[in-house]
Protein backbone atom coordinates (compact mmCIF):
# COMPACT_ATOMS: atom_id res chain seq x y z
CA UNK A 1 0.00 0.00 0.00
CA UNK A 2 1.82 3.29 -0.80
CA UNK A 3 1.35 6.18 0.76
CA UNK A 4 0.37 7.89 -2.90
CA UNK A 5 -2.66 5.93 -3.29
CA UNK A 6 -6.26 6.65 -2.44
CA UNK A 7 -6.55 3.58 -1.17
CA UNK A 8 -3.89 4.66 1.64
CA UNK A 9 -5.96 7.73 2.13
CA UNK A 10 -8.89 5.40 3.39
CA UNK A 11 -6.85 3.32 5.05
CA UNK A 12 -5.73 6.60 6.70
CA UNK A 13 -8.74 8.37 7.44
CA UNK A 14 -10.19 5.39 9.29
CA UNK A 15 -6.79 4.34 11.34
CA UNK A 16 -6.65 7.89 12.22
CA UNK A 17 -9.98 8.62 12.97
CA UNK A 18 -10.38 5.65 15.13
CA UNK A 19 -6.85 6.55 17.21
CA UNK A 20 -8.15 10.16 18.33
CA UNK A 21 -11.53 8.88 19.48
CA UNK A 22 -10.03 6.15 21.61
CA UNK A 23 -10.19 8.04 24.79
CA UNK A 24 -14.17 8.62 23.96
CA UNK A 25 -14.82 5.10 23.08
CA UNK A 26 -13.34 4.11 26.18
CA UNK A 27 -15.01 6.21 28.39
CA UNK A 28 -18.04 4.91 27.05
CA UNK A 29 -17.41 1.58 27.99
CA UNK A 30 -15.65 2.04 30.98
CA UNK A 31 -16.27 5.10 32.54
CA UNK A 32 -13.28 6.90 34.76
CA UNK A 33 -10.15 3.72 33.39
CA UNK A 34 -9.89 6.00 30.05
CA UNK A 35 -6.51 7.78 31.50
CA UNK A 36 -5.08 4.11 31.81
CA UNK A 37 -6.49 1.85 28.71
CA UNK A 38 -6.76 4.69 26.23
CA UNK A 39 -3.00 4.99 25.34
CA UNK A 40 -2.61 1.42 25.66
CA UNK A 41 -5.58 0.60 23.20
CA UNK A 42 -3.98 3.20 20.80
CA UNK A 43 -0.98 1.48 20.38
CA UNK A 44 -3.07 -1.95 19.88
CA UNK A 45 -4.68 -0.16 17.42
CA UNK A 46 -1.79 0.61 16.02
CA UNK A 47 -0.25 -2.44 15.78
CA UNK A 48 -3.05 -4.06 14.35
CA UNK A 49 -3.50 -1.24 11.46
CA UNK A 50 0.13 -1.97 10.63
CA UNK A 51 0.03 -5.59 11.22
CA UNK A 52 -3.29 -5.22 8.09
CA UNK A 53 -0.99 -2.78 6.42
CA UNK A 54 1.96 -5.09 5.99
CA UNK A 55 -0.48 -7.84 5.41
CA UNK A 56 -2.56 -7.04 2.71
CA UNK A 57 -1.51 -3.79 1.83
CA UNK A 58 -0.63 -5.30 -1.98
CA UNK A 59 -3.91 -6.67 -2.36
CA UNK A 60 -3.34 -9.19 0.11
CA UNK A 61 -1.07 -11.67 -1.86
CA UNK A 62 1.08 -12.82 0.98
CA UNK A 63 -0.10 -12.19 4.44
CA UNK A 64 1.65 -14.78 5.46
CA UNK A 65 5.17 -12.19 5.38
CA UNK A 66 3.30 -10.56 8.43
CA UNK A 67 4.49 -13.46 10.68
CA UNK A 68 7.75 -13.32 9.38
CA UNK A 69 8.25 -10.32 11.07
CA UNK A 70 6.77 -11.07 14.08
CA UNK A 71 9.18 -14.53 14.31
CA UNK A 72 12.24 -12.64 13.89
CA UNK A 73 10.88 -9.49 16.48
CA UNK A 74 10.18 -12.49 18.86
CA UNK A 75 13.55 -13.99 18.78
CA UNK A 76 15.38 -10.86 19.21
CA UNK A 77 12.41 -10.00 21.95
CA UNK A 78 14.14 -13.10 24.11
CA UNK A 79 17.49 -12.77 22.89
CA UNK A 80 17.12 -9.15 24.32
CA UNK A 81 15.65 -9.95 27.27
CA UNK A 82 17.82 -12.67 28.02
CA UNK A 83 21.22 -10.28 27.66
CA UNK A 84 20.39 -8.38 29.92
CA UNK A 85 20.47 -11.45 32.90
CA UNK A 86 23.67 -13.16 31.69
CA UNK A 87 27.08 -12.49 32.69
CA UNK A 88 28.88 -15.45 31.03
CA UNK A 89 30.97 -13.61 27.79
CA UNK A 90 30.53 -16.78 25.97
CA UNK A 91 26.96 -17.01 26.75
CA UNK A 92 26.05 -13.56 25.60
CA UNK A 93 27.96 -14.11 22.37
CA UNK A 94 26.16 -17.41 21.47
CA UNK A 95 22.66 -14.90 22.09
CA UNK A 96 24.10 -12.68 19.87
CA UNK A 97 24.96 -15.32 17.45
CA UNK A 98 21.45 -17.15 17.25
CA UNK A 99 19.46 -13.01 17.28
CA UNK A 100 21.87 -11.49 14.21
CA UNK A 101 22.41 -14.91 12.62
CA UNK A 102 18.56 -14.96 12.48
CA UNK A 103 17.67 -12.13 11.14
CA UNK A 104 20.49 -12.13 8.44
CA UNK A 105 20.07 -15.70 7.97
CA UNK A 106 16.25 -14.97 6.87
CA UNK A 107 17.48 -11.61 5.15
CA UNK A 108 19.75 -13.94 2.93
CA UNK A 109 17.40 -16.79 2.09
CA UNK A 110 14.85 -14.44 0.85
CA UNK A 111 17.15 -11.49 -0.73
CA UNK A 112 20.08 -13.02 -1.83
CA UNK A 113 19.71 -17.03 -2.78
CA UNK A 114 19.28 -16.43 -6.63
CA UNK A 115 21.84 -14.32 -5.80
CA UNK A 116 24.65 -16.06 -4.66
CA UNK A 117 23.52 -19.60 -6.60
CA UNK A 118 24.02 -17.54 -10.39
CA UNK A 119 27.13 -15.73 -8.54
CA UNK A 120 28.40 -19.75 -7.43
CA UNK A 121 27.44 -21.60 -10.85
CA UNK A 122 28.92 -18.70 -13.06
CA UNK A 123 32.43 -18.60 -10.81
CA UNK A 124 32.28 -22.24 -11.63
CA UNK A 125 31.26 -22.09 -14.94
CA UNK A 126 34.68 -19.86 -15.46
CA UNK A 127 36.68 -22.59 -13.86
CA UNK A 128 35.22 -24.49 -16.27
CA UNK A 129 32.63 -26.67 -14.53
CA UNK A 130 29.32 -26.45 -15.47
CA UNK A 131 26.32 -27.06 -13.20
CA UNK A 132 22.75 -27.11 -13.70
CA UNK A 133 20.75 -24.90 -11.04
CA UNK A 134 16.91 -23.83 -11.10
CA UNK A 135 15.97 -20.20 -10.73
CA UNK A 136 13.93 -20.76 -7.39
CA UNK A 137 10.67 -18.76 -7.41
CA UNK A 138 10.95 -16.98 -4.20
CA UNK A 139 9.02 -13.38 -2.79
CA UNK A 140 11.12 -11.00 -1.26
CA UNK A 141 9.55 -9.71 1.63
CA UNK A 142 8.44 -5.85 1.57
CA UNK A 143 11.22 -3.69 3.96
CA UNK A 144 13.05 -6.75 5.01
CA UNK A 145 16.34 -4.66 4.54
CA UNK A 146 14.86 -1.90 6.40
CA UNK A 147 13.23 -3.80 9.47
CA UNK A 148 16.03 -6.65 9.57
CA UNK A 149 18.53 -3.62 10.61
CA UNK A 150 16.00 -2.47 13.24
CA UNK A 151 15.95 -5.70 15.22
CA UNK A 152 19.85 -5.65 15.10
CA UNK A 153 20.05 -2.60 16.38
CA UNK A 154 18.19 -2.80 18.97
CA UNK A 155 19.51 -6.75 20.33
CA UNK A 156 23.45 -4.39 20.05
CA UNK A 157 22.40 -1.59 22.17
CA UNK A 158 20.60 -3.78 24.58
CA UNK A 159 24.10 -5.70 24.91
CA UNK A 160 25.95 -2.61 24.64
CA UNK A 161 23.92 -1.09 27.37
CA UNK A 162 22.45 1.40 25.54
CA UNK A 163 19.07 1.16 26.42
CA UNK A 164 17.27 -1.42 28.54
CA UNK A 165 15.12 -4.76 26.71
CA UNK A 166 11.57 -3.92 26.72
CA UNK A 167 9.21 -5.68 28.76
CA UNK A 168 6.50 -4.69 26.96
CA UNK A 169 6.37 -7.14 23.87
CA UNK A 170 3.54 -4.82 22.62
CA UNK A 171 6.10 -1.90 22.63
CA UNK A 172 8.49 -3.99 21.12
CA UNK A 173 6.26 -5.04 18.27
CA UNK A 174 5.11 -1.73 17.36
CA UNK A 175 8.70 -0.45 17.15
CA UNK A 176 9.60 -2.93 14.76
CA UNK A 177 5.86 -2.86 12.72
CA UNK A 178 4.65 1.05 12.98
CA UNK A 179 3.77 1.47 9.27
CA UNK A 180 4.90 4.67 8.62
CA UNK A 181 8.70 3.22 7.94
CA UNK A 182 7.81 -0.45 8.01
CA UNK A 183 8.29 -0.62 4.21
CA UNK A 184 11.16 1.91 3.33
CA UNK A 185 12.68 3.57 6.51
CA UNK A 186 14.00 5.73 8.03
CA UNK A 187 15.83 3.20 9.54
CA UNK A 188 14.63 3.85 13.44
CA UNK A 189 16.91 3.42 15.77
CA UNK A 190 15.03 2.25 19.09
CA UNK A 191 16.70 4.70 21.70
CA UNK A 192 14.86 7.59 19.68
CA UNK A 193 11.75 5.19 19.55
CA UNK A 194 10.78 3.21 22.31
CA UNK A 195 10.54 6.54 24.97
CA UNK A 196 7.74 7.87 22.89
CA UNK A 197 5.72 4.77 23.12
CA UNK A 198 5.18 5.66 27.30
CA UNK A 199 4.60 8.94 26.21
CA UNK A 200 0.40 9.68 26.46
CA UNK A 201 -1.05 11.08 23.41
CA UNK A 202 -2.82 14.18 23.35
CA UNK A 203 -4.09 15.48 20.09
CA UNK A 204 -2.20 19.04 18.64
CA UNK A 205 -3.73 20.79 15.59
CA UNK A 206 -0.26 22.18 15.61
CA UNK A 207 1.47 18.92 14.90
CA UNK A 208 -0.97 17.63 12.44
CA UNK A 209 -0.63 20.86 9.93
CA UNK A 210 3.00 19.82 10.57
CA UNK A 211 2.34 16.15 9.66
CA UNK A 212 0.11 17.25 6.61
CA UNK A 213 3.05 20.04 5.22
CA UNK A 214 5.60 17.16 5.56
CA UNK A 215 3.34 14.80 4.19
CA UNK A 216 2.00 16.81 0.86
CA UNK A 217 5.75 18.24 0.07
CA UNK A 218 6.48 14.50 -0.07
CA UNK A 219 4.40 13.24 -2.01
CA UNK A 220 5.07 16.21 -4.62
CA UNK A 221 8.46 15.40 -5.12
CA UNK A 222 7.41 11.75 -5.66
CA UNK A 223 4.10 11.89 -7.17
CA UNK A 224 4.80 14.81 -9.86
CA UNK A 225 8.59 15.62 -10.16
CA UNK A 226 10.05 11.93 -9.33
CA UNK A 227 7.56 10.25 -11.68
CA UNK A 228 7.04 12.46 -14.10
CA UNK A 229 10.88 12.39 -15.01
CA UNK A 230 10.96 8.37 -14.54
CA UNK A 231 8.48 7.72 -16.89
CA UNK A 232 9.10 10.09 -19.91
CA UNK A 233 13.20 10.37 -20.09
CA UNK A 234 15.04 7.79 -17.46
CA UNK A 235 13.38 4.37 -17.32
CA UNK A 236 13.19 5.18 -21.64
CA UNK A 237 16.84 5.78 -21.97
CA UNK A 238 18.32 3.29 -19.50
CA UNK A 239 15.93 0.34 -20.87
CA UNK A 240 18.11 0.47 -24.14
CA UNK A 241 20.39 3.48 -23.15
CA UNK A 242 22.70 2.25 -27.05
CA UNK A 243 19.42 3.50 -29.06
CA UNK A 244 19.89 7.23 -27.81
CA UNK A 245 22.55 9.89 -28.09
CA UNK A 246 24.92 11.08 -25.69
CA UNK A 247 22.91 14.82 -24.92
CA UNK A 248 20.11 11.96 -24.18
CA UNK A 249 22.51 9.86 -22.02
CA UNK A 250 23.35 12.73 -19.76
CA UNK A 251 19.96 14.30 -19.34
CA UNK A 252 18.53 10.75 -18.25
CA UNK A 253 21.48 10.47 -15.67
CA UNK A 254 20.94 13.66 -14.48
CA UNK A 255 17.44 13.31 -14.38
CA UNK A 256 17.77 9.81 -12.75
CA UNK A 257 19.55 11.79 -9.91
CA UNK A 258 16.71 13.78 -9.33
CA UNK A 259 14.27 10.88 -9.76
CA UNK A 260 15.89 8.72 -6.58
CA UNK A 261 16.72 11.98 -4.48
CA UNK A 262 12.59 12.66 -4.84
CA UNK A 263 11.40 9.35 -4.92
CA UNK A 264 12.75 8.46 -1.59
CA UNK A 265 13.33 11.79 0.25
CA UNK A 266 9.25 12.34 -0.84
CA UNK A 267 8.75 8.62 1.00
CA UNK A 268 10.80 10.14 3.76
CA UNK A 269 8.62 13.10 4.25
CA UNK A 270 5.70 11.17 4.20
CA UNK A 271 6.79 8.92 6.66
CA UNK A 272 7.38 11.48 8.98
CA UNK A 273 4.60 13.13 8.45
CA UNK A 274 1.80 10.79 8.91
CA UNK A 275 4.10 9.82 12.45
CA UNK A 276 3.52 13.46 13.23
CA UNK A 277 -0.41 12.60 12.82
CA UNK A 278 -0.57 10.02 15.36
CA UNK A 279 1.93 11.73 17.83
CA UNK A 280 5.23 10.18 16.71
CA UNK A 281 8.28 11.51 15.54
CA UNK A 282 10.54 9.98 13.22
CA UNK A 283 14.19 11.04 11.85
CA UNK A 284 14.84 12.92 8.95
CA UNK A 285 17.23 10.99 6.12
CA UNK A 286 18.05 13.76 3.73
CA UNK A 287 19.40 17.07 4.17
CA UNK A 288 19.72 18.53 0.61
CA UNK A 289 22.79 15.99 -0.24
CA UNK A 290 23.45 17.41 -3.82
CA UNK A 291 25.40 20.70 -1.57
CA UNK A 292 27.76 18.75 -0.56
CA UNK A 293 30.94 19.27 -0.96
CA UNK A 294 32.60 16.41 -0.77
CA UNK A 295 31.73 13.15 -0.90
CA UNK A 296 32.41 12.24 3.35
CA UNK A 297 29.55 15.27 3.16
CA UNK A 298 27.38 13.51 0.57
CA UNK A 299 26.98 10.49 2.98
CA UNK A 300 26.30 12.84 6.35
CA UNK A 301 23.37 14.46 4.12
CA UNK A 302 21.91 11.20 2.05
CA UNK A 303 19.50 8.52 3.63
CA UNK A 304 21.18 9.33 7.34
CA UNK A 305 19.13 6.57 9.15
CA UNK A 306 21.38 3.82 6.88
CA UNK A 307 24.71 5.92 6.88
CA UNK A 308 24.72 6.51 10.80
CA UNK A 309 23.60 2.97 11.20
CA UNK A 310 26.46 1.48 8.88
CA UNK A 311 29.13 3.75 10.92
CA UNK A 312 28.08 2.94 14.09
CA UNK A 313 27.26 -1.29 13.73
CA UNK A 314 29.68 -1.76 11.04
CA UNK A 315 32.60 0.75 10.46
CA UNK A 316 33.12 1.44 13.95
CA UNK A 317 32.83 -2.57 15.41
CA UNK A 318 35.48 -3.14 12.29
CA UNK A 319 38.15 -0.61 13.94
CA UNK A 320 37.11 2.74 11.88
CA UNK A 321 39.73 4.87 12.15
CA UNK A 322 41.55 3.56 15.08
CA UNK A 323 44.27 1.22 13.73
CA UNK A 324 45.96 2.95 11.12
CA UNK A 325 45.29 4.68 7.24
CA UNK A 326 45.59 0.87 5.74
CA UNK A 327 42.68 -0.46 8.05
CA UNK A 328 40.35 2.34 8.09
CA UNK A 329 40.90 2.27 4.15
CA UNK A 330 39.99 -1.57 4.11
CA UNK A 331 36.89 -0.68 6.83
CA UNK A 332 35.52 1.85 4.32
CA UNK A 333 35.30 -0.64 1.31
CA UNK A 334 33.92 -3.04 3.51
CA UNK A 335 31.31 -0.48 4.72
CA UNK A 336 30.33 0.71 1.25
CA UNK A 337 30.50 -2.68 -0.19
CA UNK A 338 28.07 -4.04 2.17
CA UNK A 339 25.83 -1.00 1.94
CA UNK A 340 26.22 -1.40 -1.58
CA UNK A 341 24.57 -5.17 -1.26
CA UNK A 342 22.02 -4.32 1.53
CA UNK A 343 20.82 -2.42 -1.78
CA UNK A 344 19.98 -5.35 -4.06
CA UNK A 345 21.23 -9.11 -4.89
CA UNK A 346 23.20 -7.21 -8.04
CA UNK A 347 26.76 -6.71 -8.80
CA UNK A 348 26.14 -3.94 -9.88
CA UNK A 349 25.06 -2.70 -6.75
CA UNK A 350 28.10 -3.96 -5.32
CA UNK A 351 29.99 -1.86 -7.89
CA UNK A 352 27.90 0.73 -6.53
CA UNK A 353 28.78 0.02 -3.02
CA UNK A 354 32.90 -0.43 -4.15
CA UNK A 355 32.97 3.15 -5.73
CA UNK A 356 31.58 5.02 -2.92
CA UNK A 357 34.33 3.21 -0.79
CA UNK A 358 36.71 4.22 -3.13
CA UNK A 359 36.05 8.06 -3.10
CA UNK A 360 35.79 8.10 0.24
CA UNK A 361 38.95 6.13 0.81
CA UNK A 362 40.50 8.71 -1.34
CA UNK A 363 38.94 11.81 0.29
CA UNK A 364 40.34 10.73 3.42
CA UNK A 365 43.52 10.36 1.56
CA UNK A 366 44.02 13.83 0.10
CA UNK A 367 43.14 14.92 3.76
CA UNK A 368 39.76 15.41 4.04
CA UNK A 369 38.52 16.05 7.38
CA UNK A 370 34.72 15.49 9.31
CA UNK A 371 32.77 19.20 9.02
CA UNK A 372 29.53 19.48 9.78
CA UNK A 373 27.08 19.43 6.99
CA UNK A 374 27.37 23.56 5.31
CA UNK A 375 30.05 24.18 7.13
CA UNK A 376 32.58 26.04 4.76
CA UNK A 377 36.01 26.92 5.26
CA UNK A 378 36.26 30.91 4.88
CA UNK A 379 39.25 29.88 2.71
CA UNK A 380 37.22 27.76 0.71
CA UNK A 381 34.38 30.24 -0.37
CA UNK A 382 35.61 30.57 -3.97
CA UNK A 383 36.38 26.89 -4.61
CA UNK A 384 33.35 25.68 -2.52
CA UNK A 385 30.86 25.57 -5.78
CA UNK A 386 33.14 23.88 -8.17
CA UNK A 387 33.88 21.35 -5.03
CA UNK A 388 30.03 21.07 -4.55
CA UNK A 389 29.60 20.38 -8.67
CA UNK A 390 32.81 18.21 -8.78
CA UNK A 391 30.87 15.93 -5.85
CA UNK A 392 27.07 16.33 -7.35
CA UNK A 393 28.94 14.75 -10.61
CA UNK A 394 30.92 12.18 -8.82
CA UNK A 395 27.72 10.97 -7.40
CA UNK A 396 25.90 10.80 -10.24
CA UNK A 397 28.48 8.57 -12.18
CA UNK A 398 27.72 6.32 -8.96
CA UNK A 399 24.22 6.31 -9.90
CA UNK A 400 24.84 4.70 -13.83
CA UNK A 401 25.52 1.42 -11.83
CA UNK A 402 23.03 1.98 -9.63
CA UNK A 403 20.70 2.26 -12.09
CA UNK A 404 21.53 0.06 -14.38
CA UNK A 405 20.30 -3.46 -14.96
CA UNK A 406 23.71 -4.99 -15.89
CA UNK A 407 27.41 -3.97 -16.47
CA UNK A 408 27.17 -3.56 -20.18
CA UNK A 409 24.20 -1.34 -19.54
CA UNK A 410 26.28 0.68 -17.02
CA UNK A 411 29.30 0.78 -19.60
CA UNK A 412 26.83 1.71 -22.62
CA UNK A 413 25.81 4.78 -20.49
CA UNK A 414 29.27 5.96 -19.55
CA UNK A 415 31.05 5.41 -22.54
CA UNK A 416 28.07 7.48 -24.17
CA UNK A 417 28.71 10.18 -21.36
CA UNK A 418 32.03 10.04 -22.27
CA UNK A 419 32.24 9.99 -26.63
CA UNK A 420 30.06 11.83 -28.92
CA UNK A 421 27.63 9.63 -30.27
CA UNK A 422 24.46 9.68 -31.82
CA UNK A 423 21.65 8.41 -31.12
CA UNK A 424 18.14 8.86 -30.64
CA UNK A 425 17.17 12.60 -29.33
CA UNK A 426 14.60 12.91 -26.57
CA UNK A 427 11.65 14.74 -28.14
CA UNK A 428 12.63 18.74 -27.57
CA UNK A 429 9.60 19.45 -25.38
CA UNK A 430 10.29 16.79 -23.16
CA UNK A 431 13.76 18.14 -23.16
CA UNK A 432 12.97 21.65 -22.23
CA UNK A 433 10.71 20.33 -19.73
CA UNK A 434 13.17 18.37 -18.21
CA UNK A 435 15.74 21.17 -17.84
CA UNK A 436 13.07 23.56 -16.38
CA UNK A 437 12.38 20.82 -13.02
CA UNK A 438 15.90 20.02 -12.83
CA UNK A 439 16.76 23.92 -12.87
CA UNK A 440 13.80 24.74 -10.78
CA UNK A 441 14.42 22.03 -8.13
CA UNK A 442 17.81 23.14 -7.84
CA UNK A 443 17.15 26.41 -7.76
CA UNK A 444 14.85 26.33 -4.75
CA UNK A 445 17.31 24.17 -3.07
CA UNK A 446 19.78 26.81 -3.16
CA UNK A 447 17.49 29.36 -2.15
CA UNK A 448 16.87 27.63 0.94
CA UNK A 449 20.15 27.59 1.87
CA UNK A 450 20.11 31.37 2.22
CA UNK A 451 16.72 31.96 3.22
CA UNK A 452 15.20 30.23 6.51
CA UNK A 453 11.94 29.15 4.45
CA UNK A 454 10.44 27.29 7.50
CA UNK A 455 10.57 31.05 9.04
CA UNK A 456 8.84 32.61 6.31
CA UNK A 457 6.17 29.77 6.62
CA UNK A 458 5.34 30.64 10.25
CA UNK A 459 4.75 34.27 9.55
CA UNK A 460 2.28 32.95 7.05
CA UNK A 461 -1.68 33.41 7.76
CA UNK A 462 -3.13 30.25 8.27
CA UNK A 463 -5.42 31.25 5.19
CA UNK A 464 -2.41 31.89 3.00
CA UNK A 465 -0.64 28.55 3.70
CA UNK A 466 -4.60 26.71 3.69
CA UNK A 467 -4.27 28.22 0.23
CA UNK A 468 -0.81 26.77 -0.56
CA UNK A 469 -1.19 23.43 0.46
CA UNK A 470 -4.47 23.20 -1.19
CA UNK A 471 -2.47 24.19 -4.09
CA UNK A 472 -0.19 21.46 -3.88
CA UNK A 473 -2.78 18.85 -3.68
CA UNK A 474 -4.71 20.44 -6.73
CA UNK A 475 -0.75 20.50 -8.57
CA UNK A 476 -0.08 16.64 -7.46
CA UNK A 477 -3.92 15.56 -9.37
CA UNK A 478 -3.13 17.86 -12.34
CA UNK A 479 0.19 16.66 -12.95
CA UNK A 480 0.92 13.21 -11.28
CA UNK A 481 1.05 10.53 -14.66
CA UNK A 482 -1.52 8.38 -15.15
CA UNK A 483 1.10 5.39 -14.41
CA UNK A 484 2.71 6.58 -11.16
CA UNK A 485 6.27 3.93 -10.83
CA UNK A 486 6.63 1.63 -7.16
CA UNK A 487 8.84 3.78 -4.74
CA UNK A 488 12.09 3.04 -5.87
CA UNK A 489 13.76 1.91 -2.08
CA UNK A 490 10.42 -0.28 -1.83
CA UNK A 491 12.26 -3.33 -3.85
CA UNK A 492 15.12 -2.82 -1.04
Amino acid sequence: MEFHTFKFFIFFCVVFTIYWAMPAIVCRVLPGQWHYLDNRLRKIWLLIASAYFYAFGDGGKNPWLVGLILFSATVDYLVALRLETVTSRRTRVILLILSIGTNLGLLAYFKYTNFLVDSASSALSLAGFHLDHVTRTIIVPLGISFYTFETISYVLDVNRGVIKAMRNPLDYALYIMFFPHLLAGPIVRPRDFLPQLQQRKHFDWDRLQLGLQYFLMGLFKKAVIADIVATTIVDKVFEKPEMFSSSATWLAVLCYALQIYCDFSGYSDMAVGVAHAFGYKLPFNFDMPYFASNISEFWRRWHMSLSTWLRDYLYIPLGGNRHGEAKTYRNLLVTMLLGGLWHGANWTFVAWGFYHGALLAIHRLLGGRERQPGEVPPSSLILHPFKVAATFFAVCLGWVFFRAQTFSDAATVLVRMFWPTDGRMLPGEVAVAAWAILLLVFGFHLVGTFVNLKRIERRLPAAALGAAMAAVLVLVQLLMPENAATFIYFKF
